[in-house]
Order: structure tokens, then sequence, then C-alpha cells
């Protein structure tokens, strides 16, 4: 039986993931690619440090650089995160006409044009379904079973750690701050939770799915990027009585004079396939020409959904390698000459719904002096919520608005906050309800 050997460049939580399919599930694989995958070295800062997982100790070594110039390898498997070493490292294995597979979704959103020359000028392959959605099997769907497709529209829930705080947060009544603390006891958030909580990682997931879907390598600095530390229990209190859920979620809609992509706090009409998605699961849903919307739910992240998607990877490659048929599909799915580089659009110039919260001093004529100041920016008011006064002078003033432009209601948000009674800043929520036109 034909053998493939198989270097791991990094043995943390998925890699010890990735060690162990390959070993349980040694003679199923066996059945499915008619060869044998060997885990031929494994590379790591640190080779002591109990796994959960036994190698071979003659198979591990600290000297990356010995893994990508090994000629004996036929697949690298890059599983060490962030960017500079990954990227080094990936160029050198392509350079050397290695299989690349990696789940580095940062590396692939700040250095993806980089690399996917780099393996085209070399005759060699990546795969990366791991780096979008964990163990979700979307990528190659796009790439492949969708590609007949125009898409236009892209939405998703793309951070586990997100998800559930904004879930725990919806169903207990509980606090942004209570409920990070429980997630991070608990393992579903990082001790600096700052790439998660505040948007940084859907960003680098929605790079890569612009990529896939529009054929647009876009520039990751102009994509606007909000996270949800400060959305408070209220928010999701008055959203409900709308009838909608916060979620964070990444957006991306193509256009003939550029792309929308734009990640932030998002409310969602409660009918939607994404406002039921709860915990620490992630979804994406696409929409195309043909085939309308098409919405995957999965496991997102973590030792097992991710290895199982980067293992996945791997069967392909070798697949490939049996064939003789390497790139046989491009990284993206589309071909290097006719990728476009249609500009991200400002945020300012979003036109959308918005959910508007200001806490006023109850006095006679403020909230008139917020509705004249609205309506000079033409923006006007669909439904609102005034509370009750209780004991202290402040309430709050909620209201829904119809379509108008962003740059229209920061601008009148400035004023409001610098001319009215206002005891705290106002705050805006995006709405999301034409992401299945």
């Amino acid at each position: 039986m034909k053998e493939f050997k198989v270097g791991l460049l990094g043995f943390g939580t998925v890699g010890a993931g990735v060690v162990e399919i390959l070993r349980d599930n040694k003679s199923l694989l066996e059945k499915r690619l008619g060869a044998s995958l060997r885990l031929a070295q494994v590379a790591d800062l640190d080779v002591f440090r109990d796994r959960g997982v036994t190698v071979d100790p003659s198979l591990l070594t600290t000297d990356a650089e010995s893994v990508v110039d090994n000629p004996e390898i036929d697949i690298v498997v890059e599983l060490i995160g962030g960017c500079e070493a990954a990227r080094s490292l990936v160029l050198k294995a392509l350079a050397n006409g290695k299989t690349v597979v990696t789940a580095n979704k940062a590396l692939l959103a700040l250095h993806g044009r980089e690399i996917y020359e780099e393996a085209t000028r070399n005759g060699a392959e990546i795969f990366f379904e791991g780096a979008v959605g964990g163990g979700i099997p979307l990528i190659t769907a796009i790439k492949e079973n969708l590609c007949a497709n125009r898409f236009h529209t892209i939405l998703g829930i793309l951070n586990g750690t997100c998800n559930y705080i904004l879930t725990r947060m919806t169903h207990n009544g509980e606090g942004f701050d209570a409920v990070l603390k429980d997630a991070q006891e608990k393992g579903f958030a990082e001790a600096d939770p700052t790439f998660d909580v505040e948007g940084i990682d859907t960003a680098h997931k929605l790079a890569v799915l612009i990529g896939l879907c529009f054929g647009n390598l876009p520039d990751f600095a102009k994509i606007y990027v909000e996270g949800i530390s400060r959305i408070s229990s209220i928010d999701i209190e008055f959203a409900r009585q709308f009838g909608y859920v916060i979620k964070l979620l990444a957006i991306s809609k193509w256009g003939k004079d550029g792309i929308e992509a734009r990640i932030h706090p998002t409310m969602l009409p409660v009918d939607h396939p994404l406002a039921a998605v709860d915990g620490v699961f992630n979804a994406v849903e696409v929409v195309g020409d043909f085939v309308g919307p098409v919405t995957w739910i999965g496991q997102g992240a973590g030792r097992k959904a991710t290895a199982s998607a980067v293992v996945g990877d791997v069967i392909q490659a070798a697949r490939n390698l049996m064939a003789g048929t390497r790139r046989r599909t491009a990284p993206l799915g589309y071909l290097a000459d006719v990728m476009e580089n249609l500009p991200i659009k400002s945020i300012d110039k979003l036109i959308g719904q918005f959910y508007l919260r200001f806490s006023v001093i109850d006095r006679p004529g403020v909230l008139g002096k917020i509705s004249t100041i609205l309506g000079e920016k033409g923006i006007s008011i669909a439904s609102m919520i005034q509370m009750k006064r209780k004991a202290e002078a402040r309430v709050p003033v909620v209201m829904m608005t119809h379509q108008c432009c962003e740059a229209d209601i920061r601008a009148a948000l400035k004023r409001i906050d610098a001319e009215v009674e206002i005891c705290d800043p106002s705050v805006l929520i995006r709405i999301e309800d034409n992401g299945r036109d």
C-alpha cells in the first residue's frame, strides 16, 4: 500500500487532535484513501508537555525548518497559529513543492495573496478547510459543489466565544463581564479574549470567505470591525421586545462598485435561521444566484472539530498526489488572472435600519430635540419605546429607524450627545433584515 508522510508543525490542542485521528482512525482512512498516512515528524517549541496522546519521541523536534526541508515529507500541516513564523514556514514548504494544510485564518487573511502566488509559482497546493468554521465543511462546498453560482451575500456567526457570551446574556439576563469570566473558567474564552470579543478573529475568517465567494482578496485593514464588549443586557431585552436577537455577525455583500465587509453586533429577526444558533456553535449562510440561501451550522472550533477538517484536507491532498492532479482546483476556486480587486466600501456608506438607545434626563422637550436632530438628517423613526420614569431622573428611549445612511446616523448621534441632556453616550446597533433576498 502506498504511504504518504505527514509533517506536523504545532503540537497544541488541534495538533494533538490530528495525531489522535491519524492513530485511532488509521484503518478507516486507509479504506477511504487506498493508501496509508504516516506521521513522520512533529515540530513544536515544547516537545515534553503532555498532550493526552502518545507520539514516538524520535519524531519530535523543536526545529520546524527541518520538517519543511525534509525531502521525505509529502504533506506539511501547519497548526502553529499566528503569522510571522507560520508565514515563513508555509512559504518555504510551498517553495519546496510540498502540499500544505493549514487552519490559520489570520495567516490567510493577512498574507493570503503572497501564499497563493507562491503555491502557483511552484505547482504546489494549499488546503485550509479548518481555517473557517472549524468542523463545518463549507470551504470545499463553496469551491466545488456550489461553484456554478455567483454569490452576493455572506452572513456568518464565526466566533464561538462571542456566540456563547451573547447566548448566556440573552437567555439568562447576565451581564457581559460575568459571562466572559465564566467562559474563561470553562475554557471557552482565552485569558486575553481581545481577538475574540473585539471581532478580530471573525474578521480574519470573513476575509477568507470573501476570497472564496467573490473572487476578491480584500485589504484586511479596510474591513470594519466592532466587537461585543459594549453590548448590555438592556439592549438585548429591547431587541427581544422588537422581535430580534443580537449576534456578532460577519456580513459581506457584493456590488459592482465594491464590497461590503463588516463585523459588528447585529439585530437579526427571531425567525432568521442564524438567530437560533446558540452556544459555541458557528453558522454561515451564503446566497447564490441560482441555489439561493445555503446555511451550514456546526462546531466552529475545538480540538476534535478542527482536527476533523484538517485531516479531511490531508486526505484530499493525498488523493490528488495519488492521481497526479495537483492544483486541480485553485486555492480560492478562482483562476489567479481573473481575481477581482473591488474596493471595500466604507461603513459610512451603509444603507440600512438601525436601533438607537438614548439615556436621557426626563425633562420636557428632550425627546423633541432628539427627533428634530434626526429629522434634519433625513432619519425617520419606524417605532419607539420610552420607559416610564422610576426613582432616578434618567430614562431609556429606544428607537428603530427606517432605511437611512450610516454617515447621517453618526452625524446625528454626535450632535445629540453634544447638545441634548444625555446621561451616557448614545447606542447604535445595526439591523439585518434583508440577508436572504
